[in-house]
């Protein structure tokens, strides 16, 4: 494990090479998925949210640090403190170390450098002295990236930082503050959803007008939930819960020459599952989900069967009661041949 000052030197570095881009890099939110359970096992895939204009956000505010702390980030960074813990240990690996060996003039201009990016980009000349005088009343905020979309543009609403906010709950005019609600959001997008496999019968080519019963494995097909958790400043943790329950799985044969069960073509979830599983016993009963093709395929052609299984999807936390998202879907597709019955006719 490196030394404090091997450490310190390290983001001396980030923080150099930052400068020399001419920015800071954007941080990326520390929210992590601590549970995401798929039953049945398999693949998993993602949901389609119905509502096409809803997603997670692409950004947040979280509180990220104390006066203390932000004071002697800037402080580390100066020439005077660095010629400090170069007295402890020299590191020649460094871009200020090797800056030294050549020209110490360049090194104190890089390094000034820096604290300026700093102090601009934390913005600390809102604050007297860092706000050293607040210690243990409130904590600086900074706009963080979804982890999952850290490089969309989106996420550049969150573009403030060191942004003091008193304990307590967050002001009203910060919509985008980290909340049970927002880890519910992210958490969402993280949904292990089982991939739609369907189960017929007959499996394989179809008959004209004979009925295909359709249906999905009970043992896959059961809710699921995604936890997203994150460690706060203050050694306290938001956690919420989001869960996806399969509502309905909606059939659409490919052709106009077909019928399906229910007429609709929507399935619903009854009784613990979607469809219901086919046996010898069932044979002159109508399938409660299913389809009855009309016209064959032809000698080389085949029907494409589209599935949509719905999600509903709520959340919940202990901070908060919660509340449903819009649902999801996800689709998938069969490729069936329809075959005519031969039979003879004798006179």
């Amino acid at each position: 494990m490196g030394s404090p000052a091997q450490a310190d030197k390290k983001r001396r570095d980030q923080a150099a090479n930052s400068a020399q881009d001419g920015k800071v890099a954007a941080k990326v939110s520390h929210i992590r998925i601590v549970q995401g359970d798929s039953k049945g096992g398999g693949k998993t895939v993602k949901l389609d949210p119905k509502d096409p204009d809803w997603e997670a956000p692409a950004c947040w505010y979280e509180p990220k640090t104390t006066p203390k702390q932000l004071k002697k980030k800037i402080e580390d960074a100066k020439p005077e403190k660095r010629d400090e813990d170069e007295k402890d240990e020299k590191d020649s690996g460094t871009i200020f170390g090797d800056l030294e060996k050549s020209n110490q003039k360049a090194a104190d201009a890089l390094s000034e450098q820096v604290v300026h990016l700093y102090e601009n980009y934390y913005q600390t000349d809102k604050y007297d002295d860092y706000n050293m005088d607040q210690q243990g009343k409130g904590y600086f905020w900074e706009g963080v990236r979804n982890p999952d979309r850290a490089d969309d543009p989106e996420a550049d609403a969150c573009s403030e930082h060191a942004i003091w906010v008193p304990k307590g709950d967050p002001p009203e005019d910060m919509p985008l503050a980290v909340s049970p609600k927002i880890l519910a959001e992210y958490a969402y997008e993280q949904l292990p959803i089982p991939e739609t496999e369907l189960s017929l019968n007959p499996d394989g080519k179809q008959t004209v007008n004979l009925d295909t019963w359709v249906w999905l494995d009970r043992s896959r097909f059961k809710p699921v939930k995604a936890i997203a958790e994150l460690d706060l400043i203050d050694g306290t943790r938001l956690s919420a819960t989001t869960t996806a329950t399969p509502e309905s799985l909606t059939l659409e044969p490919g052709t106009g020459d077909a019928k399906t069960y229910p007429a609709s073509g929507k399935c619903e979830f009854e009784n613990g599952a979607l469809g219901e599983k086919y046996s010898a016993g069932k044979k002159n009963r109508t399938p409660p989900c299913g389809i009855r093709y009309l016209r064959a395929t032809g000698e080389n052609g085949s029907y494409t069967l589209k599935a949509t299984l719905t999600w509903k999807v709520e959340w919940k936390s202990t901070e908060d009661p919660g509340g449903t998202f819009p649902s999801g879907t996800f689709s998938t597709t069969k490729n069936l041949t329809v075959k005519e019955i031969q039979s003879i006719v004798r006179d």
